[in-house]
């Protein structure tokens, strides 16, 4: 039975008009709330033409909806300050009332050969872009010591730890991983586990039992941890004919990737799921990792229009959520 249904979306914008976007990605959220979904969750995209600060997005997106939980899947920390991040992460939490689910990542930077001056000029040979980089985050967000000064300076006040403190925040911290090292990582430091669309080809190369043992090696390591999984599901029971036509398209170009590892990392891909709900349900139930697990957060396809990821959505709720055993948040 499925607990918890949300959604994932780059946000996508044109260089000409990004404010629209940024809009539309805000409609969409505000409209998955409407539909009783549990969450909605937005990546990051650097030098491109997708949300590149999500949480100031989430931000805003606190100040028009009151219950649905919002995400990042990921962030990659390669690309933030760990405490200048827990501050924003912290202050965005408080705003929308200790809704805020950050998900992060670690490695470095995407094109890193190309943005590494104009991002550590002076540091990029040694910035750590390893799990020690988490760990300083975990500890800035739980509120540990991160100076070692507190008390009065004249008139001003200082704190050794970061503020605002968010003291329910630390327990919503998830770690976006693809490979069995990263999962048991996350378990052993108390995190949650996002698995993805994408894993390593490590012990096989059948992508769900791939994923399937991700999930158990996190779950030994953290048994009370949260585990939430993202496919590309595409429901089409209110999509019109040249929807549909467009959704087939999408699916079938990306589908020989899904055949064999892929690149150096062998990296496997999942295959989108596009049809009818009671369709897309009968393959789920079917799916080893997918029955392991009772929270998803179904990714959105990057290059749709505002209307299709209204329809999608609208058919997630009404008709895909509920195959699957979910009821929409009242």
């Amino acid at each position: 039975m499925l607990r918890k249904l949300g959604f994932l979306t780059i946000g996508l914008f044109d260089e000409a008009d990004p404010r629209a976007g940024h809009e539309s990605t805000l409609e969409i959220i505000e409209l998955g709330e409407r539909l009783g979904f549990d969450s909605a969750w937005l990546r990051h995209r650097h030098l491109q033409y997708g949300i590149s600060s999500p949480v100031a997005v989430l931000a805003a997106a606190t100040q028009r909806t009151s219950r649905i939980e919002l995400g990042t899947a990921v962030t990659p920390l390669g690309w933030e300050n760990p405490l200048r991040l827990a501050e924003d992460l912290a202050t965005v939490d408080l705003l929308s009332g200790g809704r805020l689910n950050p998900g992060i990542s670690v490695g470095p930077p995407m094109q890193w050969e190309t943005v590494k001056d104009a991002l550590y000029p002076d540091s990029a040979s040694v910035e750590d872009f390893g799990y020690t980089r988490v760990e300083r985050f975990l500890a800035a967000v739980r509120g540990e010591a991160v100076s070692g000064f507190s008390g009065a300076v004249g008139f001003e006040q200082f704190s050794d730890r970061v503020q605002p403190h968010s003291p329910g925040l630390a327990s919503r911290l998830w770690y976006g991983g693809g490979s069995l090292r990263s999962a048991r990582w996350a378990g052993e430091h108390g995190m949650n586990f996002l698995t993805s669309s994408v894993v390593k080809a490590e012990e096989s190369e059948d992508f769900e039992q791939i994923q399937l043992s991700h999930i158990r090696a996190f779950r030994a390591a953290h048994p009370a941890g949260r585990v939430s999984q993202g496919l590309v599901v595409i429901p089409t029971d209110s999509a019109s004919a040249g929807q549909r036509a467009k959704y087939a398209a999408y699916a079938e170009a990306r589908f020989p990737r899904t055949l064999a590892p892929q690149g150096p990392a062998r990296m496997m891909f999942a295959p989108d799921l596009v049809g009818p709900s009671a369709q897309i349900a009968e393959r789920l139930a079917a799916h080893a990792a997918f029955r392991e697990i009772d929270e998803v957060a179904f990714a959105l396809p990057f290059t749709f229009d505002h209307d299709d990821y209204t329809q999608i959505l609208t058919d997630m709720a009404q008709c895909l959520g509920p195959a699957l055993g979910w009821h929409p948040v009242a």
